[in-house]
């Protein structure tokens, strides 16, 4: 989930955010002055990612970073299930 706040309100409630970026795997958007932003994610998260983007994409430490990335809900799984029926188990045959 995301949460987007203030700095002021963020400034007040800290403890309360930190606690839910680590605690609940949330990501705070912190809207600050003249347009800009600020994002606070947890250390897990910014190692995932950071393992996914220098990582080749044809490997398993990117194949194990992305799997984390969706359990977390920070990319979608856009892979489609194969069905088991027959026609998938004869290819092997």
């Amino acid at each position: 989930m995301t949460i987007a706040l203030t700095q002021s309100d963020f400034r007040e409630h800290i403890k309360d955010y930190l606690d839910r970026v680590t605690d609940d795997n949330e990501t705070v958007y912190i809207a600050r002055t003249n347009g800009r932003t600020a994002t606070v994610i947890s250390q897990e998260k910014l190692n995932w990612l950071e393992k996914a983007v220098s990582a080749r994409e044809d490997s398993l430490d990117y194949a194990i970073a992305r799997d984390q990335l969706i359990q977390q809900g920070v990319i979608a799984d856009d892979t489609q299930a194969v069905e088991s029926d027959d026609t998938y188990w004869n290819q092997f045959k």
